[in-house]
């Protein structure tokens, strides 16, 4: 016969096993922990929730946002060839530095022949009022030549009148009183003929002077036309307007380059600023002042600031080149998209990194108009129904 077994030890695993499972000092502690996550869970959910409600539904959130600078074109006023360029893509320029030269000799000569008539004008002018000191000198001659008449007039009219009655009586001959009348009536005659002269004379003084003013005017003209020469001249050094970097250049030494041809780009990079293209459902809240919180794809580790500066009065489908026509064939409605400026601050280290056209995403907090909505809900209540 085979001896008896010896029983074997129980393990813990066959306590719990035939105890239907672990010790309830275990399932207490398991039920404890469950309960503490949920309590947690829970109070991170009613966190979430007044943060969301007093907060985050309030930020609005866009990545079609980019970095934008006004670039000012540069062009030629004048034609001509190009004597010097003095920048080249990407140089930094000051306002007011040279950029490039056209050839100046032309408008050298030009400005050279508007003085020389300017000049001239002078010189006729001059000589225009010599002759009115002439022309007033003939004026006082005719005036003196007939005053001399009037008195010789004056003296055979005495005479005529003394010998008249002399004649009558037979004192003084008759031939003699004929002559005297003879001399008178030439008297007369001559009077008239000075009075002719001394209107003659001063008409010329009217026509001189007349002549002056028109030398004054010709001396304003040419004036005019050595300042437009002046002018042209100094436009051959074509100069920075303002301050940024030098793009897109396009002029070379020895082109030539007639008006209005654009040259050069400058892109102001000290006044860059961003632009973001809000969803129509997210810019009823929005309002200049607000601020924002951008991130640039550059630098994924820097956050920036802002503050909204205006809003444009349209969507961008508005100002397109060809604005769609809505009330023609069949209709798809598209969410519409409307650009904001948002004034970006940023320092001399940043400006070199932001350059136009790089990607942003933008956050504006809109917290601050949260009251518009009431305020236009009791506007809107206080309008009549009907007009």
């Amino acid at each position: 016969m085979s001896e008896p077994t010896a029983p074997q030890p129980q393990t813990v695993a066959d306590t719990e096993i035939q105890d239907g499972g672990p010790p309830n000092g275990k399932r207490r502690m398991i039920g404890r922990i469950a309960l503490g996550v949920l309590a947690v869970g829970a109070v991170y959910g009613a966190y979430s929730y007044i943060d969301y409600r007093n907060h985050g539904r309030f930020l609005q959130e866009t990545e079609d946002a980019y970095v934008r600078a006004d670039g000012v074109s540069i062009s030629s006023k004048l034609s001509g060839y190009v004597r010097a360029v003095n920048v080249k893509d990407n140089q930094a320029v000051a306002a007011g530095a040279l950029l490039l030269q056209v050839d100046p000799t032309d408008y050298q000569t030009r400005l050279a022949q508007a003085e020389a008539q300017v000049n001239v004008a002078r010189a006729t002018e001059t000589a225009t009022l010599a002759s009115i000191g002439e022309a007033q000198a003939g004026v006082g001659q005719a005036e003196a030549a007939l005053s001399a008449a009037q008195r010789d007039l004056a003296y055979l009219n005495g005479e005529v009148a003394r010998y008249r009655p002399l004649v009558a009586t037979g004192a003084e001959p008759k031939q003699t009183l004929d002559q005297m009348v003879s001399n008178r009536d030439k008297a007369a005659a001559q009077v008239r003929a000075q009075q002719s002269a001394v209107a003659a004379a001063r008409s010329k003084v009217t026509s001189i002077r007349a002549q002056a003013g028109q030398s004054a005017a010709q001396i304003e003209s040419a004036r005019t036309q050595q300042q437009a020469a002046r002018n042209d001249l100094s436009v051959t050094r074509i100069v920075a307007p303002v301050a940024g970097k030098v793009a897109s250049s396009s002029v070379r030494l020895g082109q030539f380059v007639q008006p209005g041809q654009r040259l050069l780009t400058i892109v102001p990079t000290d006044a860059i600023y961003v632009e973001a293209n809000f969803k129509e459902t997210q810019i009823g809240l929005m309002r200049p002042g607000q601020p924002v919180t951008i991130s640039v794809d550059a630098l994924p580790d820097v956050e920036f600031h802002g503050v909204v500066e205006s809003i444009t009065p349209g969507t961008g489908a508005n100002f397109s080149l060809i604005p769609p026509q809505n009330a023609t064939g069949n209709f798809t409605k598209i969410v519409q998209r409307v650009p904001v400026r948002i004034r970006l601050n940023a320092g001399p280290e940043s400006r070199k990194v932001l350059v136009p056209g790089l990607s942003l995403k933008v956050e504006v907090d809109t917290k601050s108009a949260s009251k518009a909505i009431d305020a236009i809900r009791a506007e809107q209540d206080k309008a009549p129904a009907h007009q």
